[in-house]
């Protein structure tokens, strides 16, 4: 079987591809798969570290807040859109797929519609609980359209083919248990606290996490901290401000990293989880039955990490503080209110664990093989 994989921009849509792409090579080693990213971004580190091809298509995301820079640069993507699509023509003719995959992002967009205009069968799948704009547009063209929850169904056409999946989790989440994270990680037992602005990091998040630092510094509690600020801009405000604050780093009580690569390893360590809101992450949440502090992104599309974090909070696995909120006062009292109740932080946990889709990876590879007629 010859798979295409596309979708990326940001982790929400390269990991779930990977996990899709992993699975499919669980079931049938002798695939070949090929992914296909846009040029310059995310994906084009991380799907060659998880072992997989690569292909790059020169594409833009187009703007939809008017301004005159975005009217620039919304000519510039409607130029690129159409230099992409003799990329696209030439990758689908020389790979010659069996069946075209994609996780959202705008990339996924081009390379999906030539393949759909080829004759070879597309499908999609959408993370979140509220449908990104590439994943309406491609549903006319999908064979199935994959969904998370069953809520985000009426946010898509209505003679879309839509089957509720869950998210796959990538390898690690149902694997790894506390005890040995935590050895490997040379942490002890006191609480850990994991902090994350997802893949890309989150400036207003990495401040409010490091003034609860600074608190927990001056109080001396027993609590430790992994913080992941997210690299560039956001690694070098977070060490800045750390420095300004005194605040001591020392690799044993507090560790701080541009980028979390063990995720599931560290996930599985920690007692409470800080995080934005991304699909992904609210899935692997459940699967290791962590409570959760959730600061939804208010800058992405529709505010649909808001309603990500709403369906977690109301299950009574996470509290949920909107950036408009999000204070480092405010922030450390629930840290302490949590981590420092065993009962809540329990209750928590077992709420966060019923919320948990194991079977998504299944349920998934299932619609790939009714799709090919297999």
């Amino acid at each position: 079987m010859r798979v295409l994989m596309t979708g990326g921009g940001t982790a929400g849509h390269i990991n779930p591809a990977l996990a899709i792409a992993a699975k499919i090579k669980r079931e049938q080693p002798d695939a070949e798969i090929l992914f296909v990213g846009a040029k310059g971004k995310m994906e084009t580190r991380l799907v060659p570290e998880a072992g997989y091809p690569i292909r790059t298509v020169d594409v833009r995301g187009f703007q939809r807040r008017l301004s005159l820079k975005n009217v620039g640069r919304n000519i510039s993507a409607a130029i690129h859109a159409v230099t992409a699509g003799a990329t696209c023509s030439k990758i689908l003719r020389e790979f010659q797929p069996d069946i075209a995959i994609g996780t959202g992002g705008y990339v996924s967009g081009p390379i999906l519609r030539k393949a759909a205009g080829m004759g070879i069968p597309v499908v999609v799948h959408e993370s979140n609980a509220l449908p990104g704009i590439t994943v309406k547009m491609l549903a006319k063209y999908a064979k199935a359209v994959m969904i998370s929850d069953e809520a985000a169904r009426k946010h898509l056409p209505p003679q879309a083919n839509v089957v509720v999946t869950g998210n796959p989790l990538r390898q690690g989440f149902a694997s790894m248990d506390r005890d040995t994270a935590r050895r490997e990680l040379g942490v002890d037992d006191r609480p850990l606290v994991l902090s994350f602005g997802g893949s890309l990091g989150a400036s207003h998040v990495n401040e409010a996490v490091i003034g609860a630092l600074q608190r927990n510094q001056q109080e001396g509690l027993p609590i430790q901290f992994i913080v992941g600020t997210g690299r560039g801009e956001n690694w070098e405000k977070a060490s800045r401000i750390v420095k300004e604050k005194k605040i001591r780093i020392d690799g044993i009580h507090i560790r701080m990293r541009d980028y979390i690569d063990d995720m599931p390893r560290c996930m599985a360590a920690a007692d409470l989880v800080i995080s934005r809101c991304g699909a992904m992450t609210l899935s692997e949440l459940p699967a290791m039955k962590k409570p959760a502090v959730l600061v939804p992104s208010p800058y992405v599309a529709e505010n649909h990490q808001f309603y990500n974090a709403k369906a977690l909070a109301d299950k009574g696995a996470a509290v949920c503080i909107e950036e408009k909120d999000l204070t480092d006062s405010l922030l450390w009292d629930t840290i302490k209110e949590v981590v420092l109740s065993p009962s809540r932080l329990n209750a928590m946990a077992e709420a966060s664990g019923l919320a948990a889709k194991w079977d998504a990876d299944d349920r998934i590879y299932d619609v790939i093989r009714q799709v090919l007629g297999r």
